[in-house]
């Protein structure tokens, strides 16, 4: 019988050196505007190199002894005020070559990116403009050219939101303790688009599913007639946890 050789080619990537890296955190923080059905990102301007005088996401590299939330939660409270905010992390970008820096630095440190997304209702949001030259929310449809890969977070950070808003609850962390269902619908609305469902489907449907608790008070907005307003009952929407289109 014939010999065969089983050697393996060696894997040129272990032969590789480890990697070196430094680790940042940007935050794509979302803010919904249901005034103005408009959904908005909130970018600010670079003040150095790279990408200097650039839109981008406002973030920070992570300091000795700081955890990844601590940092995330750092760059919300030097740049917003707010209530009712929701925060997750989102995901890793390291693809090599994504942060020019990493061709200048002779020791051939790479730049990862730990992203976070939040959520806040755009009337509730405070703006801190203290040491910033260029603060602004920017409807996520008209996003300027962002430094980085800040456009592929935002992209990826908006398709999360929509997931969320379909199976979790997260837009009662964002509305006031008590809210009418027009002021749920609207979020929805806002983030998901005009077609997603009509009101009435909408209405029915949460009704039924009961984790919403009508406080018994009414309060009136405009000509039509008083509107109930509810609390979120999460105890009874534990049932519904996780699973898809408990909204939709």
């Amino acid at each position: 019988m014939p010999e065969h050789n089983h050697k393996k080619t060696p894997n040129t990537q272990n032969q590789q050196p480890l990697a070196d890296f430094k680790v940042g955190v940007d935050n794509v923080i979302f803010s919904v505007d249901t005034a103005q059905n408009r959904l908005l990102v909130l970018l600010v301007m670079r003040q150095q190199e790279p990408f200097l005088n650039s839109w981008s996401l406002p973030g920070t590299l992570v300091r000795q002894g700081e955890s990844l939330e601590d940092a995330a939660d750092r760059i919300m409270s030097e740049k917003i005020k707010a209530n009712n905010l929701y925060l997750e992390q989102l995901y890793t970008f390291g693809g090599p070559n994504r942060d020019p820096r990493e061709k200048i630095d002779s020791y051939g440190v790479r730049y990862l990116s730990v992203s976070y997304f939040a959520l806040v209702r755009f009337e509730e949001a405070e703006l801190i403009a203290d040491k910033v030259a260029g603060i602004a929310w920017y409807p996520v449809k008209e996003i300027p050219q962002l430094a980085f890969d800040h456009s592929e977070i935002i992209t990826y950070g908006h398709r999360r939101l929509k997931n969320k808003l379909e199976y979790s609850p997260v837009a009662f962390d964002v509305l006031p303790e008590t809210f009418t269902l027009n002021d749920l619908y609207q979020l929805y609305v806002t983030v998901l688009g005009e077609n997603f469902s009509d009101y009435s489907n909408f209405r029915a449907r949460l009704l039924k599913l009961g984790f919403l608790s009508d406080t018994g008070i009414k309060v009136s907005r405009g000509a039509g007639r008083p509107a109930s307003l509810y609390k979120f009952n999460a105890e009874a929407f534990a049932p519904f946890q996780d699973k898809p289109l408990v909204f939709i």
